[in-house]
């Protein structure tokens, strides 16, 4: 029986096993270079197959020995050795912070040959050294010492020294205390400065910033103290020096009480100053009987340094007042002469010099001016006086009685009015309603004071205020419903409670009132009013 000549087989490409020529440098089919040389077979040491000596422990991860150093205690067993015909190797570590396995033994704790046939050692190890001799380091350790890798973690339970501290000992220790196991430590039992043992940070040296309390300086005795964080000393200019906060004004809000008259001032909601003033006093006239005055004054906006003028004017007005009533002069005509004192020291404030102004240089330099309105109470009877658009309210204590408004208003609403041209609602809901024709101050055309002389029959209540309230009401019945039952009793809490009436109702402008209550004689009947 022939048998066939059997060919040799054509190389094929390592790369995609399509035959190839001979002299071929390239594979024609996928361009594999056939000039490099194939990678051999992976190479494996050749583990050592001896059965541990009989009685010996089983080695864990904390008893591999340091890197470097050689083979482990002949009393321990090698990582890998034989156990009822299964090598064991040691396990793995936990992982660092990469999720990458910490290495768990280096070359000389496994037993083996490379691929030149030399038994696996340790960097560094001596040629000449028997298996498991270390260099730097005796070949045998203290028996039951626990030995310390450098390239893992420590295990749960027991912490480990590492670095310096390790090498410096000597031997491992075995506490949990994290403080002892950092880098260059304090020694036994020395605290880190600055935090927890257990929080993992870094020792600080100095407090940390973050949390370090910065005391204020405490403000002397008599110095004024922040309202905002009531700790800072608060300078010349009206400002915390701790918080920076801005210090409400004197006159951003003023309460004054006396036996028979109250008043409140508030800066309100919009205004960057409380533009408005008033003036609160009581005298004798020459029989005893008591003379009451409240007096409200209101700076013109678009003049330069209102709050001067108000504050000038209610000032002198009312000092005209406690001078002119004691010596028997007739309330109206004291609140008439009241009215020209107050117009003279307006005018007085525009003839002081532009450096005076310097304060207010963003304003056209005008001439400070004001308005006023005064109530009082002498005799049984009750005088008004006024320039300007602020108002009298008589609210009666019984009241089922009418409400009346004692005061005109010198404005353009009130003088369309009055020429019949408009109706009261039409002419108040015009933007220029409240432009003002009469006021105090060096620029006004003519000087007109009004006033105007009651005899009250019944009591109740003299409601003397600025636009800042009547702006939220404005007639007699609407003023009547916010004044509180018990305004007679209780004036400054009266006050109070139009103020924030005037303030919930959005405070657009200064607010300031004062509440008179008037009390009627046992003889007194009727009621009277003269005009000038």
């Amino acid at each position: 029986m022939s048998q066939s000549h059997q060919q040799p087989a054509l190389p094929t490409c390592p790369g995609c096993e399509e035959p190839l020529d001979a002299g071929d440098r390239f594979c024609g089919a996928c361009g594999h270079d056939l000039s490099a040389v194939p990678t051999g077979p992976c190479d494996r040491p050749t583990m050592a197959v001896a059965a541990p000596p009989a009685g010996q422990a089983e080695a864990g991860p904390g008893d591999v020995g340091r890197a470097g150093a050689g083979t482990p205690d002949a009393g321990a067993p090698r990582a890998g050795a034989v156990e009822g015909g299964a090598v064991r190797w040691p396990a793995a570590a936990e992982t660092d912070s990469s999720d990458v396995p910490a290495p768990v033994h280096s070359p000389a704790d496994v037993p083996g040959t490379d691929s030149d046939g030399r038994p696996l050692t340790g960097p560094g190890a001596e040629s000449g050294g028997g298996a498991g001799a270390a260099p730097g380091g005796p070949a045998h350790e203290e028996a039951g010492a626990v030995r310390v890798r450098h390239d893992h973690r420590a295990a749960p339970g027991g912490g480990t020294a590492t670095g310096a501290a390790a090498d410096a000992g000597g031997a491992a220790r075995t506490t949990g205390d994290r403080a002892a196991a950092v880098a260059g430590a304090a020694p036994d039992g020395a605290a880190e400065p600055g935090g927890d043992p257990d929080s993992g940070d870094f020792p600080l040296a100095a407090p940390d910033p973050r949390t370090a309390e910065h005391a204020p300086a405490a403000p002397a005795a008599g110095e004024k103290v922040c309202v905002a964080c009531r700790s800072g000393r608060v300078d010349p200019d009206g400002y915390c020096e701790n918080c920076g906060h801005a210090q409400p004004r004197e006159r951003d809000h003023m309460e004054q009480e006396l036996d028979t008259v109250a008043a409140v001032s508030d800066r309100g909601l919009r205004h960057h100053r409380n533009e408005d003033s008033f003036a609160v006093s009581s005298t004798a006239l020459p029989d005893g009987s008591p003379a009451v005055v409240a007096i409200v004054c209101d700076g013109v906006s678009s003049a330069s340094r209102p709050d001067e003028a108000s504050a000038a004017a209610a000032t002198a007005a009312n000092e005209a007042l406690l001078a002119s009533l004691p010596r028997g002069t007739h309330p109206q005509q004291a609140m008439h002469e009241a009215i020209v004192a107050a117009s003279e020291a307006v005018n007085a404030l525009a003839q002081e010099p532009a450096g005076a102004m310097g304060h207010d240089a963003h304003r056209h330099q005008n001439a400070p001016a004001c308005t006023l309105v005064g109530a009082v109470a002498a005799g049984g009877l009750l005088i008004v006086g006024w320039v300007g658009d602020s108002r009298v309210y008589w609210v009666p204590e019984d009241r089922t009685r009418p409400t009346a408004r004692l005061t005109e208003d010198d404005s353009w609403a009130a003088q369309m009015v009055a020429a019949g041209l408009m109706n009261e609602a039409e002419a108040y809901a015009d933007d220029r309603a409240h432009a003002i024709t009469g006021w105090l101050g060096a620029d006004a055309y003519e000087l007109e004071p009004h006033t105007a002389a009651f005899k009250p029959d019944r009591p109740g209540l003299v409601v003397v205020c600025t636009d800042g309230l009547w702006n939220y009401a404005e007639s007699g019945e609407e003023m009547a419903a916010a004044v509180p039952a018990d305004a007679q009793e209780r004036p400054l809490h009266a006050a109070q409670v139009l103020v924030g009436h005037a303030l919930d109702g959005g405070g657009h402008d200064n607010v300031t009132v004062a509440l008179l209550p008037f009390a009627v004689r046992p003889d007194g009947a009727g009621s009277a009013r003269a005009s000038v």
